[in-house]
């Protein structure tokens, strides 16, 4: 089990701040992202949304992977300090985009700093958040017949049911729970079949 991702804290929901700066709009996005694949689908979206905007710089953490951009502004100017908010905030699985609107004056390179900084931290400042924890995966097995006491089980405990396959005895499913519960939930699953059911998992004690 020692494998099992640390938990994490991500945002709960899509979350928006704006701000005016020397004529120039900052509109800042963050959202939960568990893929760079999801991350960059967020900003095409907001590109979409935002076609006219004068510069869309980014940056996601997730896990060890992170990537920043500045879009067009001067180097180390935007993404960077996108970047250093969302790790300042101690968020992870996390996509900003500061979406800016040219006013007019330059801000100048410090400006800039403090700009996209400052609006992408007081986004994630105020947005709801979510402490993920992992779960484990199990590969549940039972015969027919212990079918209901199975699915009762499932509800006792804090549990996320995958895909049933049925077999010639009866049916495996793939069950994830918190990495406390693996043991006690093994041992219900055993007492409630009368020793039918068996429970395994790729973090199993049997590896």
């Amino acid at each position: 089990m020692n494998d099992l991702p640390a938990p994490f804290t991500t945002l709960a929901a899509p979350h928006r701040q704006d701000a005016v700066i020397e004529n120039s709009e900052f509109l800042a996005f963050a959202e939960r992202a568990d893929t760079p694949e999801a991350a960059l689908a967020q900003l095409a979206a907001l590109r979409g949304r935002y076609p006219d905007a004068t510069h869309h710089p980014w940056a996601y953490r997730i896990g060890p992977l992170y990537r920043f951009s500045d879009d067009g502004e001067p180097g180390g100017t935007a993404g960077a300090p996108i970047l250093r908010a969302i790790e300042g905030q101690g968020v992870d699985h996390v996509m900003v985009v500061v979406v800016r609107y040219y006013g007019g004056v330059k801000l100048g390179t410090g400006g800039l700093v403090r700009a996209y900084g400052g609006t992408a931290a007081e986004c994630l400042r105020t947005a709801p958040r979510l402490e993920v924890r992992p779960r484990l995966p199990l590969s549940v097995s039972v015969p027919f017949e212990h079918l209901s006491a199975l699915y009762h089980l499932l509800g006792t405990f804090d549990t996320e049911r995958g895909e049933e396959m049925y077999t010639a005895s009866g049916v495996t499913l793939a069950v994830q729970v918190y990495p406390e519960d693996a043991d006690a939930f093994a041992q219900a699953l055993r007492d409630a079949t009368r020793g039918a059911g068996v429970a395994e998992g790729a973090e199993s004690q049997q590896g």
